[in-house]
């Protein structure tokens, strides 16, 4: 591939867009398998400790890689615009500097492992039992942080670059070696948790691997990069400053979920289940959300780069267009058909009423929340990352005061409250927008 011949004005067509979208929707929707194989397998085992010890360390892994996957975001935009310019040589030093940035924090995550694992542990209040079990399968899966991240990298790398069919194939690969050697070490080999957890750390290795020969034939015999290049102190402050922007917003949005679940859990446990269920099937319309904004990075960064203010237009109507045409129906397919969904994930009578009586709030998430998926991804794309930051700021604020008015109303007012969070993005950054492109397109 010609990165260089890549370059230029990006083809902002319905058919391009899905190109790009549909493979990141899929590739998105491998990484739960990860958790959810491990969990299988040692369920089969039999013992409560060790599934409940693989629940919580996945979580654990699921909370500090979902914080740094936002250098996916990061990358895909530096690269986007990289290639938008025509410039080869930075499409290349983008990922080298991004992957110098991963092993860092993978490196440094190790190093504080210990501490880390001993505090979130009693912060979650589990049994010394799943404690021990748990540590077991933390000190094995850490070694993965290098490669996990430097994955999240690599497939924002491919975004960029409107590759996100080699990025889907990566993802199959590692979620298909996660799981082939999760059953051999769990049930055949009876490694019990530590199995599933050198499973996990082999499949994150080969994925980086294989992203790197995939990148390298991507580049072609062009691949050298000057030192002075990888380190120019310009590109590396862009770089650490869009990523730790991202990240910080990331966070926030953590935060809010967070205490979203855990305000269902002071209710009770049947009001937990039932916004659990919920929630799993509206992560479901998610994922397509969250490939529509994969495709915004890749056409609205190009547009950028390329400083093509109209082709940056008509990005940002096909993101949205793609965005509601896809919304307004899953809202509809919840509402109608959820209630079959419910009684499908769970049996309890109890958590079957509770989980119909919000159902319809749960429902218009899709369609509350379309503009900030699609406004993340053209902010992401754009490298808009500080008011990314500073608008997320502002849509927690409007959420626990939303949280705050409909306490009286208890579930139902922190549904309302999630939704109000959901909507609140979307509108903050629409109003943000103009002001942004005149800035990034000057007369």
């Amino acid at each position: 591939m010609n990165l260089a011949a890549a370059g230029g004005r990006a083809d902002v067509t319905h058919r391009r867009f899905l190109a790009i979208a549909l493979p990141a929707t899929l590739a998105q929707m491998t990484t739960p398998l990860l958790g959810l194989v491990a969990t299988a397998a040692v369920g089969r085992l039999g013992d409560a400790v060790l599934l409940g010890a693989v629940a919580v360390g996945a979580l654990l892994f699921d909370f500090l890689f979902w914080v740094f996957g936002s250098l996916r975001m990061g990358t895909a935009g530096l690269t986007a615009q990289a290639l938008g310019r025509g410039d080869a040589l930075e499409v290349r030093a983008t990922l080298a500097r991004a992957l110098v940035l991963c092993a860092a924090i993978g490196l440094a995550i190790i190093l504080v492992h210990v501490p880390v694992g001993v505090l979130a542990f009693r912060l979650m209040g589990t049994s010394e039992a799943v404690t021990a079990a748990a540590a077991v399968y933390f000190s094995i899966r850490v070694f993965s942080a290098p490669f996990a991240i430097g994955n999240f990298a690599l497939l924002g790398w491919l975004v960029g670059i409107a590759r996100t069919d080699i990025g889907l194939g990566l993802q199959v690969l590692i979620a298909g070696i996660n799981a082939a050697l999760t059953l051999l070490l769990v049930l055949y080999w009876d490694y019990g948790i530590a199995g599933a957890a050198l499973a996990n750390l082999a499949a994150e290795v080969v994925g980086t691997l294989f992203g790197l020969l995939a990148a390298r034939r991507l580049i072609g015999a062009n691949w050298r990069l000057p030192l002075a290049t990888l380190l120019d102190r310009a590109r590396l402050v862009e770089t650490v400053g869009v990523n730790g922007d991202i990240m910080i917003r990331t966070g926030l949005l953590m935060l809010v979920l967070l205490f979203f679940t855990a305000q269902g859990a002071r209710s009770d446990d049947v009001t937990l289940a039932a916004n659990a269920v919920l929630y799993n099937m509206v992560m479901v319309t998610a994922f397509f959300l969250d490939g529509f904004s994969t495709a915004a990075e890749q056409i609205c960064g190009q547009a950028v780069g390329a400083r093509d203010r109209a082709g940056f237009r008509r990005s940002v109507g096909l993101v949205l267009f793609w965005g509601f045409g896809f919304a307004v129906p899953a809202t509809l397919a919840l509402w109608l058909g959820g209630g079959a969904v419910i009684d499908a994930l769970t049996s309890n009578p109890q958590v079957r009423e509770a989980a119909r009586a919000f159902l319809p709030l749960a429902a218009l998430t899709p369609v509350m929340g379309v503009a900030a998926f699609a406004y993340d991804g053209i902010y992401a794309g754009s490298t808009w990352s500080r008011d990314m930051r500073n608008l997320m700021f502002g849509a927690v604020v409007l959420f626990f005061a939303a949280w705050w008015i409909g306490r009286p109303f208890g579930n139902t007012g922190l549904w309302w409250a999630y939704l109000a969070f959901m909507a609140g993005r979307g509108v903050l950054q629409a109003l943000r927008v103009p002001a942004l492109v005149r800035r990034t397109f000057p007369a």
